[in-house]
């Protein structure tokens, strides 16, 4: 669907409750014109202000979610009807597990949208249930249950900022198997074959970001083999995101806890695949400090 123009249009949608107003502020505060809960139908006749306005108007985002009752069920044919526009379109999708959207709402003191007279998990079901395709059809997938307020607005301005589609914003994430797979990580991959350093009593209080863990796990048979290798064999993938307009993915590595193995093993995994000058990269130790 992108198209090779200096016009952005960004879509953003998802979950209720997963952070699209404050995204939304992010987006303003980042040069966006942002436009809150259009329905569907108007994607075509907002587009063409790219190009009937006297004003120029180079990055627009539009807010599109449940609130639009049965205009929101268009939105997937709406999208495919931008095709013939001369606009760059991307689906920023935005979700939370049930938890964190049951815990903000009842914050809020506000019925789901979709939960009728059922409760709020019953809404939420019934939401994903229906945003299902759109999710998978996203060109990002943000997961914002980890996030607050000034956290989300830093990921936002790191994903669309006005260079962000220059490179491919790469995220290598450590993570814990025990606090649950990453939501939104394009490839997945498990440091749990390596020794755990938490058995070593000398070790054990420290993290994977100091250096007596870092050299006891980089020194594990097999561990810096898998390093090349993965980095290696992410090559063809993360240049073929680049010619299918991806500009963002996320490569998750985990252990049991998200403390030693996992964030040793990214934070060399980011250094080899930082050499390339066509990926920007950034590390992020999601389970760090929590046990």
């Amino acid at each position: 669907m992108p198209h090779n123009t200096g016009h952005q249009l960004l879509i953003v949608t998802g979950m209720s409750g997963a952070g699209r107003s404050t995204v939304g502020n992010s987006l303003e505060d980042l040069g966006w014109y942002v436009v809150d809960n259009l329905p569907p139908q108007m994607l075509g006749p907002i587009a063409d202000l790219f190009t009937i306005t006297k004003t120029p108007v180079p990055r627009l985002a539009v807010i599109i979610d449940v609130r639009g009752g049965e205009f929101f069920s268009e939105l997937e044919e709406n999208l495919s009807l931008l095709g013939g526009k001369a606009v760059n379109v991307r689906v920023l999708y935005l979700e939370a597990n049930d938890s964190t959207l049951v815990k903000r709402f009842e914050q809020v003191r506000r019925p789901h949208p979709l939960q009728g007279d059922g409760t709020i998990l019953d809404g939420i079901a019934e939401e994903r249930k229906r945003l299902l395709a759109l999710r998978e059809s996203a060109d990002v997938v943000m997961d914002t249950s980890d996030l607050n307020v000034h956290q989300l607005s830093t990921k936002t301005a790191e994903h669309f900022s006005v260079d962000s589609t220059v490179k491919l914003q790469l995220t290598v994430m450590s993570f814990g198997y025990k606090y649950g797979i990453p939501a939104d990580a394009d490839n997945v991959a498990d440091a749990r074959f390596i020794p755990n350093p938490f058995w070593n009593e000398e070790l054990r209080p420290f993290t994977g970001l100091d250096t007596q863990v870092s050299d006891y796990v980089l020194a594990q048979t097999g561990a810096m083999e898998f390093i090349n290798s993965y980095a290696k064999a992410l090559q063809p993938v993360l240049d073929g995101y680049l010619r299918e307009n991806k500009h963002y993915a996320t490569i998750a590595i985990g252990c049991t806890g998200g403390k030693h193995r996992s964030v040793a093993i990214s934070t060399k995994l980011s250094e080899l695949l930082s050499s390339n000058n066509e990926y920007t990269v950034t590390v992020r130790h999601r389970d760090l400090g929590k046990e």
